[in-house]
């Protein structure tokens, strides 16, 4: 599955840009940039960008999509392009002390990943892979040269949200990739004395993982991360099964803040 690795930021054209600028703002290169976006025919004429198009632009580095904040950008107008709460978005950029608050060319960090577009996709096979709705992927790829509900073109690089609740968001394992015992599960949260749980479940139903605690690095009203080493009670049945993150209430021991994953085994 070509999930893009390395760094990637999600940029707003400005007027005076040009691909080698924006290029040179992250340390990608003209023809990577041209490639992710389409930015050729019968998209556009070659190299051609116009202010107000969003870019992906990628670099080797740890995996991550980061939000370039351009001129008129809010945290809730962002928060929505990833589908995802203002709470969660601010809390995960722990420099964000106000949300009402951001700058131009300010970096967040986003509950995203960056596909690249093989032969044969189609737009739906890309959401139902990942576990979004077409219009929640539309949404992410608002405003994008080459993007459209009817054709996409291989090489494109799509923006993916990652399956988030309010307080909860998974960064690893990805949705739809292979997991394994000893693999390390790792995130934000914001729980009651910092306490989350998972299980892992394959698609008979059976229990690979039963109920396991994690610890994050804070309790609430703050977010914390969390990394914890994934274990298997027992083999999976089935290829593909998926991966539950989540809290209890503390009053009666309700399931809250449920982030399924869907993965291979």
């Amino acid at each position: 599955m070509p999930i893009v690795s390395g760094t990637s930021f999600v940029y707003t054209v400005k007027q005076g840009d040009t691909l080698y600028s924006i290029a040179t703002i992250v340390g990608g290169t003209v023809p990577l940039l041209v490639e992710a976006n389409a930015i050729y025919p019968p998209v556009t004429d070659p190299y051609l960008i116009f202010p107000g198009q969003v870019l992906v632009i990628s670099k080797p580095g740890t995996r991550q999509v980061n939000h370039i904040v351009s001129n008129g950008d809010t945290l809730s107008r962002i928060a929505r392009r990833y589908a995802a709460s203002i709470d969660l978005l601010q809390g995960i950029n722990t420099h964000v002390t106000n949300p009402n608050l951001i700058y131009q060319n300010q970096i967040l960090q986003t509950p995203a990943l960056i596909y690249s577009v093989e032969r044969g996709d189609t737009l739906n096979k890309i959401a139902q892979r990942f576990g979004v709705s077409l219009s929640s992927l539309l949404e992410a790829n608002r405003e994008r040269p080459g993007i459209s509900p009817d054709i996409i073109y291989p090489g494109y690089q799509l923006i993916i949200p990652l399956p988030t609740s309010n307080n909860i968001v998974v960064f690893q394992p990805l949705p739809g990739t292979k997991i394994r015992e000893g693999q390390i599960l790792s995130g934000f949260a914001r729980a009651f004395e910092g306490t989350i749980l998972y299980r892992i479940i394959d698609h008979n139903g059976h229990i690979v993982t039963e109920e396991s605690p994690i610890q994050s690095a804070a309790g609430a009203p703050a977010y914390g991360s969390f990394s914890t080493p994934i274990r298997f009670n027992q083999q999976p049945a089935t290829r593909t099964g998926e991966l539950w993150v989540y809290t209890k209430s503390p009053r009666d021991g309700s399931m809250q803040d449920l982030v399924q994953i869907a993965v291979t085994f």
